[in-house]
């Protein structure tokens, strides 16, 4: 089989770049995915928070104005497509004046980034009481746009009006080798099936830096993997709250949150995440799948590796997520800094579990933005982490951008299906 096009992964960035290549060009496109259906891993595996670019620092301006832009999209296929749309607003809550200060500056970030003014507040600790009576903090941002969906749903959405445009989807599809050609791409899988593409993108999410590997790029970086636990409350606590709390991160150079609460979709109210560091980006329960994940953790380490796992704020960091993730009772305690009445015993289930693939540069730090590489014949999409989830619309839409600019596709229409590509691009300059 031969594609000019072939996608590998079909996430949530996968599937909304096939709808707008598929929407605008006349070329033969394929995704393909090794597991038996689409979105099965970080597409689904998260809150379902819709968030709002106010604590994303205005410098990294394309995920900041795909975050912003993606939102009514989404909107626009979820209540078109009966998809859950649930509006229960942002809390994001300061313990003390120094993450107060780190407020302040969130609230120039959201202004700078294109929220309005009657969407974010700065609030004392009197004005988030009289909003959430069990709050108890020094300060907090509200941000009322933030909105609960489900990105599976929204996913499956994005591959079927792809399919409407003539895309093909292959599951089951695992990779075994890679021939890079200077024309073409040679994709051999493990079902003994191939596939011949004039030109590759990589999506593939945990599993990114590995592929682009294949192709003799990145090599310079590695990988943690760090996977996120929640607890699900009972009905009648999970009520004491009906915004998604967050706190100011401790650590805030490193890319994670704080434990947080969350209302989602389904009606579940959860608390988390843990980062605990696992092997693969598919150890979704313990630390390791089978002793084959072993020669996974040799083959991945590098000196960038060892340089932050002995890093002493990510040890201190590792030692509560690792307490978190063994002790319930611990986790809670860490939500009663400012939800003071939660209690250990309404927590009685374990929520979805996700992985973050957090890629690693040489002096042993993390990358904290998104990574585009091209080369020849392909593109590599790595280290999109959240809000990965809610800007991709818009960002998948700049990607289909830069393909034509660089000459590797040419962009023939604009069936507007249900996102007009034009509206967004005058938008988004």
């Amino acid at each position: 089989m031969k594609y000019d096009i072939a996608i590998i992964g079909s996430g949530i960035l996968g599937t909304t770049l096939s709808y707008w290549l598929s929407t605008l060009t006349s070329l033969r496109i394929c995704v393909f995915d090794k597991e038996h259906c689409e979105a099965q891993h970080a597409s689904s595996r998260n809150t379902g928070v819709v968030h709002s670019p106010f604590y994303i620092n205005p410098q990294k301006k394309t995920i900041a104005k795909s975050t912003l832009l993606s939102h009514d999209l989404w909107k626009l296929l979820a209540l078109k497509n009966n998809i859950p749309w649930m509006k229960v607003g942002t809390i994001e809550v300061a313990i003390n004046e120094k993450q107060h200060n780190t407020l302040e500056k969130y609230l120039n970030w959201g202004v700078e980034n294109g929220l309005d003014e009657t969407e974010l507040y700065l609030f004392d600790h009197n004005q988030i009481s009289t909003k959430e009576p069990h709050v108890k903090c020094y300060s907090g941002i509200y941000c009322t746009r933030d909105v609960s969906t489900d990105y599976g749903m929204l996913t499956n959405v994005m591959k079927n009006y792809s399919e409407k445009n003539m895309t093909d989807f292959f599951f089951n599809f695992e990779i075994k080798n890679i021939i890079n050609y200077p024309d073409h791409t040679k994709l051999i899988f493990k079902n003994g099936r191939e596939i011949i593409a004039n030109f590759v993108i990589n999506c593939a999410g945990g599993y990114s830096l590995d592929l682009a590997h294949k192709f003799n790029l990145a090599n310079e970086y590695s990988t943690i993997n760090f996977r996120g636990d929640y607890i699900i409350a009972s009905t009648h606590h999970g009520n004491l709250v009906n915004t998604n709390i967050y706190s100011v991160p401790e650590f805030e150079e490193y890319p994670f949150l704080d434990p947080h609460w969350i209302k989602k979709s389904n009606g579940n109210t959860e608390i988390g995440p843990t980062a605990l560091p696992v092997i693969t980006p598919e150890t979704y329960d313990g630390w390791i799948n089978n002793f084959r994940d072993i020669f996974y953790l040799f083959k991945h380490i590098k000196a960038n590796t060892l340089k932050i796992i002995f890093n002493s704020d990510f040890l201190t960091l590792a030692s509560k997520e690792f307490l978190s993730s063994i002790s319930k009772t611990y986790m809670i305690n860490r939500i009663k800094k400012f939800i003071p009445d939660v209690d250990p015993k309404y927590f009685v289930t374990k929520g979805t579990s996700g992985i973050r693939s957090q890629i690693i540069l040489n002096d042993g730090t993390f990358m904290n933005d998104v990574l585009e590489l091209y080369d020849h014949n392909s593109l590599h999409i790595i280290n999109y982490n959240s809000p990965g989830a809610t800007g991709a619309p818009v960002y998948s839409a700049s990607i289909v951008t830069k393909l034509h600019e660089k000459g590797f596709i040419k962009i023939k229409k604009n069936y507007t299906n249900i996102w007009d590509y034009d509206k967004i691009l005058n938008t988004s300059n």
